[in-house]
Formats: structure tokens, C-alpha cells, sequence
């Protein structure tokens, strides 16, 4: 929500300006893009004739993810009354199983809001099962928000995963239309991760060598620090990965199993922002950095 939004909410429900693709993230489960609003639902309903096309089907929902405290909350029966009669107004043809163009209506902070409703596809579950993999790599859902964190506005902008492994973060990134490359010093794992690549119909460089070869610079670095039985790196050679990191790239993104704070920082970083994910008996910390 950071990355994305510039702010964060205890809640599952967020307004905001930007617009994001919903099927981007794993943890969005739809967006609602705002046409009418007002202080009641009688608001809604009397502005509701001038939305829709003669053209397309519809179909209103009441969004059940929504602010109102529990005490407050809309009964099913009385959600299903407001979706008829918002649905009533609209220009075109209703059609509940299969229309053009969902609508939703939804209270939020006290007003009531209505717009065209867009849910998230997910693209990310597709690609959990690939014919190379590690146990130790991160998960796929982990992989999709890490390349968000590192790019949540693509245009623009040029990223590198120097230590890719198995391509998952790379498969993810590629997915979004994110402009990356990739670059491990395995040739299995190089071999592996263009095998991923290939093998959902992605477009995408991996080139073998070490972070030191690196003479282009990047927007965005996205490492997640070697730890596995193919590629481990002492704590000396982590530095090393993070020292070159800062050099190729303005904004770096770690992921990393241990403490790596005093070392960011000797290598001439600022940690601007962290979040902690698990699987299994890994614990991983995602630091922005810059």
C-alpha cells in the first residue's frame, strides 16, 4: 500500500488518486473507479441515470469490504434492495450473470461512492508452478509484491535483479510490463531462470557474471541476498553484493533472512522503508533503500 499509495491503512479498504491494475497485487481484491458519490445512498440512486450505455449489460454489487463499524452494518436483504435500485437508474440492460460492466457502490468514510468496478485476475497463481524451482526461493505472492515495492509505477523506469537465482522475482516483474533484467553467477540457476522465462510466454535477459561486471546503471536493484546450497555468500560477499548494488542503482530493494542494517548503512544506504514476511521457517525482511 506504501509503494503504491504513498500510505497504509489498518483497513482492507483504501481511497485513493492513483489508479492501480488490481490483478498487479496478490493481497487487491478489486478496485472500484469513482464516477458519483454523495452523503446517501438517495445521493447515488438519484445520479445513478446518468451512468451506463445503451451498449453494454450491467450489474450493480454492494461491496461487503467497506468501512462502517459492525454495529452499523447493512443487512444482506437491504444490500440486495439498494443494488436493484441503483441498478433500476443505470442506462442499458441488467444482466447478472455475465454483463459488459460491473458496478459497485460502497460507503466509505462517511459518504457514499459508486463507479466501475474492476476485480483482480490472478495472474501470480499461474505461475507458482514452473519446471525450475528451489525451496529456499520466495514464494510467488512474496515475489509479485517485492517487484511492486521495487517498481509500483513502471514507466519509465529501469530495474535489474543481479542475483535472480530461479527467475521468480524476474517472472513476476516481467508479467507487469516491469522493464527488467536479470543476472546471477550460477549458470544453472541462469540456465533455470530463462527456462521459467520462456516457459510462460515472458521476454527476458539473464546474463551470467557477477555484480562487480555490471557498468550500466539502473533505477531500481532489486536483491534478494543468496542463502541456498547453489549460491551461498558469506557475509563478506553479501556487502559486496549491496556495496555494488548502491553503485549501479538509486533505489535498492533487499530481501534477506538476518539483520543486514549495519551493513546497508556502511554501504552508503538509507533503509526509507521494511516489512517482514515468513514461509515456512524462513522469516524475511524486505527493505527499501535509497
Amino acid at each position: 500500500m506504501r509503494s503504491f499509495f504513498g500510505t497504509d491503512t489498518a483497513l482492507k479498504i483504501i481511497k485513493s488518486e492513483v489508479e492501480i491494475d488490481p490483478s498487479r497485487s496478490p493481497f487487491i481484491k478489486e478496485r472500484v473507479e469513482i464516477i458519483v458519490d454523495g452523503e446517501t445512498v438517495d445521493d447515488i440512486v438519484a445520479q445513478a441515470s446518468t451512468v451506463g450505455s445503451e451498449n453494454e449489460t450491467n450489474k450493480v454489487r454492494f461491496l461487503k469490504i467497506n468501512d462502517l463499524p459492525e454495529e452499523n452494518r447493512i443487512k444482506n436483504d437491504d444490500r440486495l434492495r439498494i443494488e436493484r435500485t441503483i441498478g433500476n437508474e443505470l442506462i442499458g440492460d441488467f444482466d447478472l450473470r455475465n454483463p459488459d460492466q460491473i458496478y459497485a457502490v460502497v460507503p466509505y468514510g462517511g459518504r457514499w461512492y459508486f463507479g466501475k468496478c474492476t476485480k483482480s485476475e490472478p495472474i501470480w497463481f499461474k505461475h507458482i508452478k514452473k519446471p525450475r524451482e528451489y525451496s529456499t526461493a520466495l514464494s510467488t505472492r512474496v515475489a509479485r509484491a517485492v517487484a511492486n515495492i521495487a517498481v509500483p509505477h513502471p514507466e519509465g523506469v529501469r530495474a535489474i535483479d543481479p542475483c535472480c537465482g530461479i527467475g521468480t522475482v524476474l517472472v513476476e516483474a516481467l508479467s507487469m510490463g516491469i522493464n527488467i533484467v536479470g543476472r546471477d553467477i550460477n549458470p544453472l540457476v541462469c540456465a533455470g531462470s530463462r527456462e521459467n522465462i520462456a516457459y510462460f510466454g515472458l521476454t527476458g535477459e539473464v546474463k551470467m557474471g557477477p555484480i562487480e561486471e555490471i557498468t550500466e546503471t539502473y533505477d531500481v536493484a532489486i536483491i534478494d541476498l543468496p542463502y541456498n546450497l547453489y549460491t551461498h555468500a558469506s557475509w563478506e560477499e553479501q556487502f559486496i553484493i549491496i556495496n555494488h548494488a548502491r553503485r549501479i542503482a538509486k533505489k535498492v530493494v533487499v530481501v534477506t533472512i538476518e539483520s543486514m542494517d549495519e551493513r546497508i548503512v556502511k554501504a552508503g544506504l538509507q533503509i526509507k522503508d521494511r516489512c517482514v514476511t515468513t514461509k515456512q521457517q524462513f522469516t524475511r525482511e524486505i527493505l527499501v533503500c535509497e
